[in-house]
């Protein structure tokens, strides 16, 4: 269900349950987890590609599996995983294939650059399936797309097109699923081609410009559930 094509500079991560939109289960978060592990101990990696097989990027998390297992939504996993993207010392993108939709938008928001094709759909329905959204997700999204924005998708529950994504900054590239591959190639190639000690400076940079430290009270919202006060008969779960 996690496809990885490795070279000495280049690992590409690849959901692959196209049957189910790629949508993750803990299995798969799991291994995402120890890939992102195996990554960081690589000292000639230089670029980090994640994408997905088939037309659709992840539908998120396997709301499926969440009925079975409630763990799925309120696991430590999906906050470590983003985080692990983020702290990487290589180049790292978000090929969007296709729609990208809840839990898996925390992989994205945390990528160097997200690429997407025209068909792309963004989305992050937590409030509709009375979930919450992992707190970096919100500090990644507000950082990139503003407050607006972030607030039209998360309480509004709005759908973006891909050409609307890119006019409010959520993405960063547009192109056709054929000229995917190339565009990849292209955005990864001055990396690819550098020096590690080079990179790594200018990555640390960036991560001390936009450091994802959560706050306290964003933290206990979220896995202190018992400090907060809900009124309504049923308390939302945690998905990222």
């Amino acid at each position: 269900m996690i496809d990885l094509n490795s070279t000495s500079v280049r690992w590409t991560i690849t959901l692959n349950r196209p049957d189910k939109a790629n949508a993750i289960n803990m299995e798969m978060l799991i291994r995402l987890n120890e890939i992102l592990d195996e990554a960081k101990q690589q000292l000639k990696l230089r670029s980090l590609i994640i994408t997905g097989n088939g037309p659709v990027f992840s539908a998120g998390a396997d709301l499926n599996a969440v009925k079975l297992n409630n763990e799925l939504t309120t696991t430590i996993h999906w906050k470590t995983l983003s985080d692990k993207i983020a702290e990487l010392p290589c180049l790292t993108i978000a090929a969007l294939n296709g729609t990208l939709a809840g839990g898996a938008v925390g992989m994205a928001l945390a990528c160097d650059i997200r690429l997407a094709t025209t068909e792309a759909n963004f989305f992050y329905p937590v409030l509709k399936n009375n979930l919450l959204p992992q707190p970096n997700d919100i500090e990644r999204l507000v950082n990139l797309t503003g407050l607006s924005t972030a607030k039209l998708i998360l309480i509004a529950g709005q759908k973006l097109s891909a050409k609307k994504a890119l006019d409010r900054g959520l993405i960063d590239l547009v192109c056709e699923r054929s000229e995917l591959t190339d565009n990849i190639n292209s955005l990864s190639y001055t990396a690819e081609n550098t020096d590690s000690i080079s990179l790594l400076a200018i990555k640390r940079l960036f991560q001390n410009f936009t450091s994802n430290e959560l706050k306290t009270d964003a933290i206990n919202a979220v896995f202190n559930l018992s400090l907060i006060h809900i009124s309504e008969p049923t308390r939302p779960r945690l998905i990222s």
